[in-house]
């Protein structure tokens, strides 16, 4: 299999560890169960089409206005995962220091005229989606984190002012509990969802 070709498995099969712990209240295609957010990464490296493939997903997501707001800011080497390390909380630090590869996803507030953009949060959020989807299809893990020290990764990565910082997103391949703390064996399993009736609310017109 190339480094581009997706993983029937993670597209077209239900997962056992999934299929344990996950049940639809409708049917879904089993790529969007199969994805969860494991914190246990292998010393295994991500090549760089991987990687590429992995951000040309994100680069495809819904926009609105085609503004595409969101920025990915990309850890790799030594030194790059070093500067990322440096305004992570430690309590994330004790797995995200294993990861192959850290992105940083930002967005834009602003268009092009300099008007407020009131979408770009959410566009972001849609390429976070898109990112570990693919991920997810490649047979990697992605995992987003939001305990980091926001002014610190401005100032450490020299970011312009104006940007909006969303998540670190660790990536690379998963491995066993042996390469986890301890202290997160427990949650190392897919989580559940509430059902899709206390999500919904009936539109309803003025009586």
């Amino acid at each position: 299999m190339s480094q581009n070709e997706t993983n029937p498995s993670n597209v077209l099969e239900l997962a056992d560890e999934v299929a344990s712990r996950r049940e639809t209240d409708h049917a879904v295609t089993p790529l969007f169960l199969n994805r969860w957010s494991p914190r246990s990464f292998a010393d295994t490296p991500v090549a760089e089409e991987t990687l590429l493939t992995v951000l040309e997903a994100g680069r495809w997501s819904p926009s609105s206005n085609n503004l595409q707001p969101w920025r990915f800011i990309v850890a790799k080497t030594p030194e790059q995962l070093e500067l990322f390390q440096s305004f992570i909380v430690p309590g994330n630090r004790a797995w995200t220091d294993r990861a192959p590869v850290l992105l940083l996803l930002a967005s834009n507030p602003l268009r092009d005229n300099g008007e407020p953009n009131g979408s770009h949060a959410f566009d972001t959020g849609a390429a976070w989606a898109s990112i570990a989807l693919q991920a997810q299809a490649l047979g990697l893990i992605a995992h987003a984190v939001g305990g980091f020290d926001r002014a610190k990764a401005k100032e450490t990565l020299e970011l312009p002012d104006g940007l909006e910082l969303h998540a670190v997103v660790a990536l690379g391949y998963r491995g066993g509990l042996e390469t986890l703390d301890p202290k997160f064996h427990e949650r190392e399993v897919p989580s559940g969802r509430r059902p899709l009736q206390e999500s919904l609310i009936e539109a309803k017109a003025k009586g």
